[in-house]
């Protein structure tokens, strides 16, 4: 992880605070689950980057805010309390999504390489799916996702004109996305664990907004993902907003 302004990068441990403008990176060999207040989780895959552009979040608030870059790789997650009670956005280098209660995966190649961005809406662990809204630079609405494992493409069309183009999610695709959605909701159920005791611990939500000048909680990098086996909660005293997993 790299602080806004900060020369060098550190290495995420559990609990530790995430602020706006705080960027998430994972290695070829890592992942990386971060849970906020809100319950919002993001799973990294491996070669992973985004930043967290904005995030205030209040219970019981109408302001509720969020906005994420996925600059690179694929990123896993699942949408809670600001996307069902205010506005959270994803952007990526060609477009932005308006989120709307939902689990999804933004597929972001790097550039230059082959390949083009993918967003797929998937069900939520309960069996709810939630929309998608996908819109260009200039706001223009380019299309929406509203059932369970569809997806856009984003292309260039006529003129130069982004067209989110709809796909069949191919097998081996699918397979691979089952991998990062069963990673996902590990870390979003431990992090609901971790920001209920952490809730108890402190006597209830504050009635402030979180808007990151107080921490959201981070869980630390997977070094070996491809082992798979049961998640280890190891949760510590820590920071309003910390929470993790150790896997």
């Amino acid at each position: 992880m790299s602080r806004a302004h900060a020369a060098t990068a550190i290495a995420l441990q559990i609990n530790d605070p995430i602020f706006k403008n705080d960027t998430l990176e994972t290695g070829a060999n890592s992942s990386l689950g971060v849970t906020f207040d809100d319950e919002t989780t993001f799973s990294l895959s491996a070669n992973t980057r985004i930043v967290v552009s904005e995030f205030v979040y209040q219970e019981g608030g109408s302001a509720n805010a969020a906005s994420f870059n996925v600059a690179l790789g694929t990123a896993a997650f699942v949408a809670s309390l600001v996307a069902k009670t205010g506005d959270m956005k994803i952007t990526t280098p060609i477009a932005t999504l308006g989120i709307r209660g939902t689990t999804g995966v933004v597929d972001v190649p790097a550039t230059g390489g082959a390949g083009e961005p993918r967003i797929k809406l998937y069900p939520d662990a309960d069996g709810h799916v939630g929309r998608i809204e996908l819109f260009n630079p200039q706001g223009a609405r380019l299309g929406t996702l509203t059932q369970g494992a569809s997806a856009f493409a984003i292309r260039p069309g006529a003129g130069g004109r982004l067209e989110a183009v709809p796909f069949q999610i191919p097998p081996r695709e699918a397979a691979r996305d089952r991998g990062v959605l069963q990673r996902l909701r590990v870390s979003h159920a431990i992090g609901q664990r971790m920001t209920i005791q952490r809730r108890r611990s402190r006597g209830g939500n504050p009635r402030g907004p979180n808007n990151l000048r107080r921490p959201v909680g981070a869980q630390p990098p997977n070094r070996n993902p491809r082992t798979p086996g049961p998640p280890r909660p190891q949760p510590r005293r820590g920071n309003t907003g910390g929470r993790g997993q150790q896997r």
